[in-house]
Formats: C-alpha cells, structure tokens, sequence
C-alpha cells in the first residue's frame, strides 16, 4: 500500500461506523505497522460508578487491531474480521483523553493477531489487550452480506 499515512489517516476517518463514531474515536496516525487513535472521555463513556466502562477500552483495542489487520489485506481485495479479543483492565480512568496504539504481532495469509495499549492523559497505561483476526478472501460474506467497505457505506445509505 503506497498511500501516504495522512492519506490513511483521513480514509479511515471518513469510514469509522456508527458505533467509532459513537464512540468519538478519531485515527491520529496509521502504517501498516502501527496505528493510534483517541477519544476524548465524556458521560457516554462512564458506568454507574463514573469510571471508563471497560467496553470503550475494548472497543478502542478491537478497532484499532482491526483496522491494522484491514489495512495490511486491503490491497489484495481482502478484508478481516475479529475472532477474539482478550483485553484487561490496569487502571481506572474518570476523564480526559484516551489514547490506544496496536502493532501486529502475526500477519499470516490466514489469520492476524494485533496488541494494543491504552494510556490516559497521564500517560498510565489503562489496558491491553490483544486480537486474533480471520482474513477473508474477496466476495466473502458475514451475515449474508458480502464484507467490505463499499457494501458497509452502501448499506447506510
């Protein structure tokens, strides 16, 4: 992939998702290597208790490791999706910016598998985890319908 990493930055932006969106999460930097994304914690992202629900961290580690395996198969027309995600939790977090980084551990012709970190604003380290991906040839179907980028944004319109 040749494209320049402002150039996969903004690509991935423009097709986040609802629940990315939702979410708030936005993509600060990509290579086929690694990739970072941030949020900015508000009252969506809180339990009962006031802290991060543990589901935003392993929502940011799951995008953020799927994206990777994606970008790394998009040129051969393929596309992946996640098979298993391990993610814990090291540290409460109430507020300000989160920031997640996953590099690949395995990029095999068949599977991926990523890690990530997330750190707050005081640079703790927050979770980890890690995600096992199923690369899919090109016409693969989930859920009867063919997976890739142009059927999602066909789809929501």
């Amino acid at each position: 992939m040749s494209e320049s990493t402002e150039d996969l930055v903004a690509m991935i932006n423009t097709h986040l998702g609802g629940y990315n969106k939702a979410m708030g999460l936005s993509f600060v930097r990509a290579r086929l290597d690694e990739l970072e994304a941030q949020l900015e914690v508000s009252d969506q992202h809180r339990q009962p208790y006031g802290l991060v629900h543990g589901g935003v961290l392993a929502g940011m580690i799951e995008t953020l490791c799927s994206v990777g395996g994606a970008l790394n198969v998009l040129g051969e027309g393929k596309s992946t999706v996640g098979l298993e995600n391990s993610t814990t939790f090291l540290k409460a977090v109430r507020s300000g910016t989160l920031r997640c980084t996953a590099r690949p551990l395995v990029r095999g012709r068949r599977s991926h598998v990523w890690e990530a970190q997330v750190y707050d604003d005081r640079d703790r380290l927050v979770a980890t985890g890690r995600v096992r991906l199923l690369v899919l040839e090109p016409g693969a179907t989930a859920d009867g319908v063919e997976v890739g980028l142009e059927t999602a944004a066909m789809r929501t319109q």
